[in-house]
């Protein structure tokens, strides 16, 4: 008999849980689920949200970082100074910090790491919130100073996402081929976890870093954590339940069920994180702005809140969700069937959607319906997630329309991307670019997510909230019975 896929996550589950599938066996040892595998552990390459947490708070240390008010701390910095004018913003490094194969975390790999993200042939994806560096200096190991073009009013949100990476590890690869470095197979970090190993399209397992300095709060309270890729959400409820993993993401129409059992909890929390249909205005159909008006108008983001996300949402008409510093209220017309008609003066359209998934595509069929109402007809083409960033994110762009979750920050640098993603240009200011967002409509916004996850009650110390599922994992910890 051929294994499926669901006994096949059974059996590793059951053997990192060594002692069955009773959660408190494990022990110090974490199992979080991921819907995706990470797609890439190097910083300077990837766009996934899940990776970029994995990033920055398990395997590697960025130079400062958001508390959960989104003010920037000291965290490989120990502290900043700007130059009277703002142009010029130095670093004092911690001088504790170590890389896992014990070579000393210090300037050159703060400066190595900035330039390779400044570097086009890299192709870092925040490349533009960049732009305005002239200059990386490292005067001495704990030393580091970024000149810029002119003067900066606040500090960049960029330098809480963009980990720091080894120069002694990386610095004989050609930028253009850090895609293909043997160090992305095999990381070596200096956060509070270690990483053990990594299982293509199964696993990435990470143990705790007993030399993670006192000053940072030492050793994480864990052993291990170990990020488990689950795709199917029926797999990964009935993981969930059965008590073999102990954090994993449900679907809205799943929370009462999960709510019902007493070894579990249901979390839920604000995200910088907005759903819409990104339009590509390279090309026809929506290389006209009526077009992109008329779906916009015809869908009902109301009943996708509702019908949808079970209340776990808000209705998206601009990128920013309102919890977020810099939101502002867009002007929107009223949702409208026979004001859509109107602006296709009797078109009868037909475009291909593209969403990632292999599932029913609920969301998918509801903006089908809806767009079906005013003669467009959308065909929905579901991609694994690899081919779906390739179709939407690679050089040739090719989609017509695609369902995508954007990931956002709270400098709100990510417009521009978006905008960029779409076929346009938006200026950085971002108020400015909120306004093109509402008058050009590049994307039809339509849901600023809440995050939902079902946790086992004898998981400590988790906080999530607008800077994701994983700021606090170094305070994690297990109940005492479960040690």
């Amino acid at each position: 008999m051929i294994p499926t896929r669901r006994s096949l996550l059974l059996g590793l589950l059951a053997l990192v849980s060594a002692c069955g599938s009773l959660a408190a066996r494990r022990g110090r040892t974490v199992l979080y689920a991921s819907g995706a595998d990470l797609q890439s552990i190097n910083p300077l390459l990837t766009i996934h949200p899940a990776a970029r947490q994995v990033q920055r708070y398990v395997l590697l240390m960025t130079l400062a970082r958001y508390d959960s008010a989104l003010v920037p701390e000291p965290y490989l910095a120990r502290s900043w100074d700007w130059s009277a004018d703002r142009r010029a913003l130095t670093f004092h490094l911690r001088t504790s910090v170590r890389w896992h194969d014990g070579r000393p975390t210090t300037a050159r790999d703060v400066a190595f790491t900035l330039d390779a993200a400044r570097a086009p042939e890299t192709g870092y994806p925040r490349l533009s919130d960049l732009a305005s560096i002239t200059r990386v200096t490292a005067p001495d190991d704990s030393t580091v100073t970024l000149a810029f073009a002119a003067p900066v009013a606040r500090f960049p949100d960029v330098l809480t996402d963009l980990s720091i990476v080894p120069h002694h590890l990386l610095d004989t690869v050609p930028r253009a081929r850090l895609r293909q470095a043997a160090w992305n197979e095999h990381p070596v970090g200096n956060g509070p976890f270690r990483f053990v190993a990594h299982e293509p399209n199964r696993r990435w397992v990470f143990e705790a870093n007993p030399d993670f300095p006192a000053e940072l709060g030492g050793p994480p309270k864990l052993s291990r954590f170990i990020v488990v890729v689950v795709d199917e959400p029926t797999t990964k409820l009935a993981a969930l339940t059965s008590g073999e993993l102990d954090v994993a993401g449900i679907q809205p129409a799943h929370a009462s069920f999960v709510r019902k059992d007493p070894a579990l909890r249901v979390v839920s929390y604000p995200l910088n994180f907005t759903y819409g249909l990104v339009f590509n205005t390279r090309k026809p159909p929506f290389d006209d702005p009526d077009v992109r008006r008329a779906v916009s108008l015809a869908l009902d983001r109301a009943e996708i809140v509702g019908g949808y996300l079970y209340g776990f949402g808000t209705p998206a008409w601009g990128p920013v969700p309102p919890d977020v510093p810099g939101y502002l209220l867009p002007a929107h017309p009223s949702e409208s069937a026979a004001a859509a008609r109107s602006l296709l003066h009797g078109r009868r359209i037909t475009f291909e959607l593209l969403t990632v998934g292999s599932g029913e595509a609920a969301l998918e069929q509801m903006i089908q319906a809806r767009l079906a109402a005013i003669g467009i007809n959308a065909r929905i083409r579901q991609l694994e997630l690899a081919a779906f960033l390739d179709r939407t994110y690679g050089r040739r762009h090719e989609f017509d329309a695609a369902v995508l979750g954007v990931p956002g920050d709270a400098g709100l640098g990510y417009l521009a991307p978006l905008a960029e993603l779409a076929g346009m240009h938006v200026p950085a200011d971002p108020a400015a670019a909120q306004a093109v967002f509402a008058a050009q409509t590049p994307v039809a916004f339509l849901y600023h997510a809440r995050g939902l996850q079902g946790m086992n009650r004898r998981l400590l110390g988790v906080r999530m909230d607008l800077r994701g599922e994983l700021p606090t994992i170094h305070d994690w910890s297990v109940t005492e019975e479960a040690q």
